[in-house]
């Protein structure tokens, strides 16, 4: 047995180093990410957090000028292995954006569609992993009647909650949120929060937020970067009420950011 899966690490970065051109924004990150836990990613604007979390599916591939050093282990596998294929790597590793992104097709198509490009046919199943999906992500009683109607017409909170199930229908095991609730009003933001809480019975959810208030609600372990380096990492409460350095604590306590 491994030691990632015997430990329950989920994901690992071990000495990540980003840049864009000739432009550092990480340096040296290493952390783990276990099982059945949410990790907060908190920072100021700018400090390299939702860049971090992009490099856990590849999304920065899409930079040209973007490079990695260092290695991410999804368990044992590299992410970032030449033979690796990044398609099933964001399909196990998915990802829910700042801004609900819904496509312009109706609820059910929403979710059914990552299943289709995945490749599965079965009118069934697919129906089946819809359903399961829309109810995991606390939206079903409100959309049941509507699946056949726009995403679009829906709530900004409800849309967030749609991508959420869109990202769970094709079965992921790690589920990235990058500010997930900046967007929405208080009553939303609390359903996502209420929502992440019975998520991680069945993944490993990392979440960016500005809130400080939210990592607090809403984590196990919360990870403090600053200008592209990782500076501290603990257990939430701890790390909130006792961090080990000036530098955390002056950023906990609004002295700056």
């Amino acid at each position: 047995m491994s030691d990632s899966k015997s430990n329950g690490v989920k994901m690992t970065s071990k000495h990540l180093d980003f840049y864009y051109g000739n432009f550092q924004a990480l340096h040296d990150v290493s952390l783990e990410f276990k099982k059945q836990q949410v990790t907060a990613l908190i920072g100021p604007s700018g400090c390299g957090k939702s860049t971090y979390l992009r490099c856990l599916n590849r999304m920065n591939d899409l930079i040209p000028i973007a490079r990695v050093e260092g290695k991410i282990m999804l368990e044992d596998e590299d992410i970032y292995d030449p033979s690796l294929d990044v398609v099933m790597l964001r399909r196990r590793v998915g990802m829910v954006f700042q801004k609900p992104n819904p496509f312009p097709k109706s609820v059910y198509e929403n979710v059914a569609y990552g299943l289709r490009v995945n490749g599965i046919r079965d009118k069934g199943l697919i129906e089946q992993r819809v359903t399961e999906s829309i109810q995991r992500a606390a939206l079903w009683d409100e959309v049941k009647d509507r699946l056949q109607e726009s995403a679009l017409g829906l709530s900004g909170g409800q849309q967030q909650r749609l991508c959420i199930a869109r990202a769970l229908a094709v079965e992921p095991e790690v589920v990235l949120m990058d500010e997930p609730a900046s967007a929405l009003d208080p009553i939303a933001t609390q359903k996502i929060e209420d929502l992440i809480h019975e998520l991680k019975k069945e993944y490993t959810i990392i979440i960016v937020t500005h809130s400080m208030q939210q990592a607090a609600r809403v984590s196990d372990i919360t990870a403090f970067f600053y200008i592209g380096k990782l500076i501290e990492v603990g257990d939430t409460d701890t790390l909130f009420t006792r961090p080990r350095l000036k530098q955390t604590e002056d950023y906990i306590t609004g002295r700056f950011g």
